[in-house]
C-alpha cells in the first residue's frame, strides 16, 4: 500500500514578543530580553524616549516606533502589516510588564482574533504588584488585582464598596497626589482596623514598604508629605476568619442594640443572633466581653 508524507504548508508569520523591562533598578533585565530587544526587527515602545534609556544602557541599537493609548489602534495595524511581512517585534511598556495598564490588549486581541499565525511570545519579567505583594506579608495565596484607583471621588468609593466582602489580598496602584484621599475613603469604607501595606518607588535606591493599620498609616504619611510621592503599591489585606468573626460580632452588637431600647438583653440577644445566622455562644462571648470593658 502506498503512502504519502503530507507536509504542513501553513506559512508562520513574523512573532509579537511581550518584554517585560525593569521597574527602577535597569540589572533587573533578563538575558533573554535583552537578546529579543537586540534581534528583533522593531520594538513597539510606550515612550520610544523612556526606553531610549534602556537600550543606551546595553548598548543596544534597534528599530524604535511609539506604541501608546492615543495611538494604539492606528499602530496595531502598522504593527500587524510589519508581523504578516515575517518581521519580528517587541512590545515593551515604560516599566514593568506590558499590558499590565498599559497599552497592548487591543493588539494582543487583534492578532488573536484576526491572524492566527502570529505567534505571540511572552517573556517573564518585572512586575510591581507583585513584586509589592511576596513582600507584603499579606496572603499570596488568593488575591486580586484592581489596577489603579479612580480619580473620581465617586468612582473610587464605588469600588471601594464593591470590595466590601472580598477576602483576598487586595492590590492596587495608586499616584501619589491622591494616595491620602484614597486611604481616607478605605479607612471609611472598609473598616479603620483593616491592615495595609504602602510599597513605594521598588527596585530603586529609596524604596520603602511601610505597613500597619489603616489609620497608622495615614497619620505616619501625613507626618512627612515626602512619603507619598513616587510610584505606589497599596495592599489590603485579606480578611481572615478572626477578622471575619469579629466584623460579624460587630454587626450583631449593633442589632442587639437597637432591639434592647424595646426588648429585655435575653430576647434581644436570642433576635439579634437568629437575624445574622450565627451560633449563641459566639455572641455571648462578645457580649460579655463589651459589658466588661
Amino acid at each position: 500500500m502506498k503512502t504519502y508524507k503530507y507536509e504542513n504548508k501553513i506559512e508562520k508569520l513574523g512573532t509579537l514578543y511581550l518584554v517585560p523591562t525593569p521597574i527602577g533598578n535597569l540589572l533587573d533585565i533578563t538575558q533573554r530580553a535583552l537578546i529579543v530587544l537586540k534581534t528583533v526587527d522593531i520594538i513597539a515602545a510606550e515612550d520610544t524616549r523612556h526606553t531610549k534609556i534602556l537600550l543606551k544602557k546595553f548598548k543596544i541599537k534597534n528599530n524604535l516606533i511609539s506604541f501608546h493609548k492615543f495611538n494604539e489602534k492606528l499602530r496595531t495595524k502598522k504593527i500587524i502589516e510589519y508581523l504578516k511581512n515575517k518581521k519580528n517585534v517587541a512590545l515593551v511598556s515604560n516599566a514593568g510588564t506590558p499590558i499590565i495598564n498599559d497599552p497592548g490588549f487591543y493588539l494582543i486581541s487583534q492578532c488573536i482574533d484576526l491572524y492566527k499565525k502570529i505567534n505571540i511570545v511572552p517573556l517573564p519579567g518585572p512586575c510591581a504588584a507583585i513584586t509589592a505583594l511576596i513582600a507584603s506579608g499579606c496572603s499570596t495565596k488568593k488575591f486580586c488585582y484592581e489596577g489603579f484607583i479612580p480619580s473620581k471621588k465617586n468612582t473610587r468609593i464605588k469600588l471601594f464598596n464593591s470590595l466590601k466582602k472580598e477576602r483576598r489580598t487586595i492590590i492596587f496602584y495608586e499616584s501619589s497626589i491622591r494616595l491620602i484621599n484614597s486611604l481616607i475613603d478605605i479607612k471609611n469604607i472598609l473598616g479603620k482596623d483593616r491592615y495595609i501595606v504602602i510599597s513605594k518607588e521598588l527596585t530603586k535606591k529609596w524604596e520603602y514598604i511601610h505597613r500597619g493599620f489603616i489609620e497608622d498609616v495615614i497619620s505616619w504619611i501625613q507626618e512627612d508629605h515626602m512619603r507619598s510621592k513616587g510610584e505606589i503599591v497599596l495592599i489590603i489585606k485579606e480578611k481572615n476568619k478572626k477578622y471575619i468573626k469579629k466584623e460579624k460580632n460587630k454587626k450583631i452588637f449593633k442589632t442587639f442594640k437597637i432591639l434592647k431600647k424595646i426588648l429585655t438583653e435575653k430576647e434581644a440577644s436570642k433576635i439579634a443572633v437568629k437575624i445574622h445566622k450565627t451560633k449563641k455562644n459566639y455572641f455571648y462571648k462578645y457580649l460579655f466581653k463589651k459589658n466588661n470593658m
